[in-house]
């Protein structure tokens, strides 16, 4: 295997320290050709799909790509924007504003972005480090709740690209923040915002994205960690167990998936006399078309259609000034230990210069 070196004259500054945020990713655009090519690298992850290779991929070309691309297309044509792709717009705000307020706290924390599928890429991302010099890296997969479909399939391509690298930087995980204070209370005062502005709901409903049961089974904590969110989200706002419901979306395929399931659940509120509803999705923290197609629009027909009066869609934390807050928290826990202060930035680019000057009488390459 050939070894991607590091970049040239990597002995002459101070080493870098990075934050690495992973969110899923998005198609190109709202199109067949563009839907067609995320699905392919998407749902050819064997974290994501669990079944034989070659049986999934035969079915995934001649049946799933072929029958799923042109209406997956068409959902994300109904979410698009002139920004293009809502997570990554969103996602893009959020790094932004989270470069802004790691430097207002005088942290010297390079942070970049990538999407586990689509662009940008991780592997773009870490070749931009690998030319900027980083050999102290924290990554945040954007999942508040751990799964292997999701956290562990991001931990999986950093780990990918780092096998082709010859210096391989330090390295740490923050494996989930479901129960995380400052994640909460930036939910908390989300969902109090909108009550404030727009009154009560008869029920919080409380929706996070499905996954096959079997992979609960088989060890994944991704059900528990999601009622862990619910229920310190439920105590954050002050309200009953019976004032909310907790429910699974997104289900795919003929297998039984964790329920309850969401649209079922809309549809027995309705039935049995829950006049308005308001729908959170926690496990998302930007909104997306698992949100803005799926909930906003078709689970709020399912509950119309089904009698209830009112459906209220609550947004994604996407880029709130709480949320960045927490993010930023987050980050400055799991860095420590490391040389990311000013005053300490200072001084290792001082004695790194020296190292540089006395590298070539030691025989090192320039």
């Amino acid at each position: 295997m050939k070894f991607l070196s590091a970049a040239a004259h990597g002995n002459s500054l101070a080493d870098r320290t990075a934050l690495l945020l992973i969110n899923l990713g998005t198609p190109r655009a709202p199109t067949r050709a563009a839907v067609r090519e995320y699905l392919d690298e998407f749902l050819l992850d064997s974290r994501v799909v669990e079944i034989p290779r070659l049986a999934w991929w035969m079915l995934l070309k001649a049946v799933v790509l072929p029958t799923r691309s042109g209406a997956s297309a068409a959902r994300y044509a109904a979410v698009w924007t002139d920004e293009g792709s809502p997570l990554l717009a969103h996602s893009e705000r959020q790094h932004r504003a989270l470069i802004a307020e790691l430097q207002r706290r005088k942290l010297d924390l390079q942070v970049y972005l990538a999407m586990r599928y689509g662009d940008p890429s991780v592997d773009s991302a870490l070749e931009r480090m690998r030319q900027e010099q980083v050999n102290r890296l924290l990554v945040l997969p954007m999942y508040p709740q751990y799964s292997a479909t999701t956290t562990a399939s991001a931990f999986d391509a950093v780990i990918r690209v780092l096998q082709r690298t010859r210096s391989v930087p330090e390295l740490r995980w923050i494996r989930s923040f479901h129960d995380d204070p400052g994640y909460i209370e930036a939910l908390r005062r989300s969902v109090r915002g909108y009550w404030d502005a727009h009154g009560r709901p008869d029920k919080l409903v409380v929706s996070f994205h499905g996954l096959p049961r079997r992979n609960l089974q088989l060890g994944d904590p991704y059900q528990k960690e999601c009622s862990n969110t619910a229920r310190l989200l439920a105590q954050a706002l002050g309200i009953e167990e019976h004032e909310y419901a907790l429910c699974f979306q997104s289900r795919f395929g003929r297998a039984r998936w964790l329920e309850p399931y969401t649209v079922d659940t809309l549809r027995a509120l309705a039935r049995s006399g829950a006049g308005r509803v308001d729908v959170i999705c926690p496990g998302f923290v930007a909104d997306c078309l698992e949100t803005l197609e799926e909930i906003a629009l078709e689970a709020r027909r399912e509950f119309l259609t089904s009698g209830g009066r009112e459906f209220h869609y609550i947004a994604c934390l996407n880029e709130a000034p709480r949320f960045i807050v927490a993010l930023a928290d987050l980050a400055e826990r799991h860095v420590q230990g490391w040389p990311v202060g000013a005053r300490e930035r200072a001084d290792r680019e001082q004695q790194a210069q020296a190292g540089a000057a006395r590298a070539p009488e030691l025989g090192a390459a320039g």
